[in-house]
């Protein structure tokens, strides 16, 4: 059996036995990635980060780093840190002689555009939604003082870079044989999350739009209302492959069950509290155990109810 096809019988008919966890040690000890980038269909790759938040032990790769190979020249998505870039880099160049041509920052976080920097000295442009430019303009600077002080000298080389091309609602690519359409769907887990969108392949690398093997974040400017609308638009894709932002590649039936419906689960019992004139205090004890098994379910459990309370009380 072919690699390819082994890791597509795990992610389409047994996703549960390859489920995420925060205390399984560096995957790939020889690299400072968490993981070593895997075929998921012939001539897509990933190498899947640790569904923990950033750690001095996982280098700050705690998100998907997936690369394309298009036949005319290679297409990267998310830079990390300039180290963490660099370390992609030299995997590509392993598998491939084609050129990186383009790098797509997937959103404005830390994870996925600090290693800009190394991708600008490579002389390879950078996409990203002209809403995460601003996203970088105004928290870059904590995000890369954040790496430093996790990571240490781990961090050495990252700086904050804006992307150097940007688009509002869609970007189609043609490259060799390969058809590339980079989405914004709307609102979702920030502003400026897109998804990208492989038509022929039935592929979608989702971003934040789609979680499953780690809990979802609800940030303070995090609209639940139009992350669902958002969904709704990704649901019509009608992808067969699902590469997330976090967590091992997948299907759309797993990051329904822990996104969309998650994120119903939670508005519905927030509005149950609103109904009944409960106060913020009642939205922190919201039972959540039956998504205990996530990864980050500590960390981000009672902080999300919290938060989605104090934004529905002014929907």
């Amino acid at each position: 059996m072919t690699l390819h096809r082994l890791v597509l019988l795990t992610i389409v008919v047994t996703p549960a036995l390859v489920l995420a966890d925060q205390s399984i040690p560096d995957q790939y000890p020889d690299s400072l990635l968490y993981a070593k980038p895997v075929e998921v269909i012939p001539n897509v790759w990933t190498a899947t980060g640790a569904t923990a938040p950033t750690t001095y032990e996982n280098s700050g790769h705690n998100n998907n780093y997936t690369f394309v190979i298009t036949g005319g020249g290679v297409v990267v998505i998310n830079s990390g840190s300039y180290l963490l870039a660099k370390a992609l880099h030299e995997e590509i160049l392993d598998i491939t002689d084609e050129p990186v041509v383009l790098v797509i920052n997937e959103n404005g976080q830390g994870h996925a555009s600090l290693g800009n920097g190394y991708w600008k000295d490579q002389g390879v442009p950078i996409l990203a939604h002209a809403d995460t430019i601003h996203e970088i303009e105004e928290s870059g600077s904590a995000s890369l003082a954040r790496l430093k002080r996790v990571v240490k000298e781990k961090a050495e080389g990252s700086r904050v870079e804006l992307p150097t091309e940007t688009f509002s609602e869609k970007r189609t690519i043609e490259l060799g044989d390969t058809v590339i359409e980079i989405l914004w769907l709307g609102h979702s887990h920030s502003v400026g999350d897109i998804v990208v969108w492989l038509p022929d392949e039935h592929l979608v690398v989702s971003g934040d739009m789609a979680f499953h093997e780690r809990m979802l974040p609800i940030f303070e400017t995090t609209d639940t209302r139009l992350w669902l609308e958002s969904w709704q638009r990704f649901e019509d894709l009608q992808a067969q492959y699902v590469i997330p932002g976090h967590g091992h590649p997948t299907n759309m039936a797993q990051v329904r069950r822990y996104t969309r419906d998650y994120l119903l689960f939670l508005r519905a019992e927030v509005q149950a509290l609103l109904d009944e004139g409960d106060d913020l205090q009642a939205a922190y004890m919201i039972d959540q155990s039956r998504y205990a098994h996530l990864d980050t379910f500590n960390e981000l459990a009672s902080r999300n109810a919290g938060r989605l309370f104090e934004q529905m009380e002014f929907e």
